[in-house]
C-alpha cells in the first residue's frame, strides 16, 4: 500500500505537483491590490464631484447675496468674500456692472477638494451671475 502511495506527489513528467503552492496567494495579494487601486480611483473622483457640487451651490448662493447688497446700495463684492468664506470656498474674481437698477454681478469661486493626487487641482471652480435686468415699474 505504501508503494502505491509514494507516487502521488509526481505527475507524469516527473516534475512536483507541489510546484504550484502558493500561487494561489499571489492572485489573491494581486486581485487585493487592483481593488485597492479602484476603491482609490473612486475615492478621488468622487471627491472632485463633491467638491463641484458644494462649488455650484457656494457660487450660486455668493452671487445671490453680492446682488442683493448691491440692490442696497452696499459693497456686494465685499459681502461675496465673506459669504464665500463661510461656505468654505475662496472668492476668485467678482465684478459688479450696471447701475443701481439694472445690474450683474458675477462671481467665480474656487472649492477646494479634500481628497486629491498631486497632480491634479487643489479645487474645483464654479461661476455664477445674479442681479436684476430690465425692472419696470408699472404702477
Amino acid at each position: 500500500m505504501m508503494r502505491a502511495l509514494r507516487g502521488w506527489g509526481t505527475c507524469p513528467t516527473g516534475r512536483d505537483r507541489h510546484d504550484q503552492h502558493g500561487s494561489g496567494t499571489v492572485l489573491v495579494a494581486g486581485s487585493v491590490v487592483v481593488l485597492m487601486a479602484v476603491a482609490a480611483a473612486i475615492l478621488v473622483i468622487g471627491s472632485y464631484l463633491v467638491a463641484a457640487d458644494h462649488a455650484r451651490g457656494a457660487a450660486d448662493l455668493v452671487a445671490i447675496s453680492a446682488a442683493a447688497k448691491v440692490a442696497q446700495r452696499g459693497d456686494g463684492c465685499r459681502t461675496a468674500a465673506d459669504v464665500a468664506h463661510r461656505n468654505g470656498a475662496s472668492l476668485v474674481r467678482c465684478t459688479v456692472r450696471g447701475d443701481s437698477l439694472d445690474f450683474v454681478v458675477s462671481v467665480t469661486v474656487l472649492q477646494p477638494v479634500r481628497v486629491r493626487l498631486p497632480l491634479l487641482p487643489d479645487g474645483v471652480p464654479a461661476t455664477s451671475h445674479a442681479g436684476r435686468l430690465g425692472v419696470i415699474n408699472r404702477g
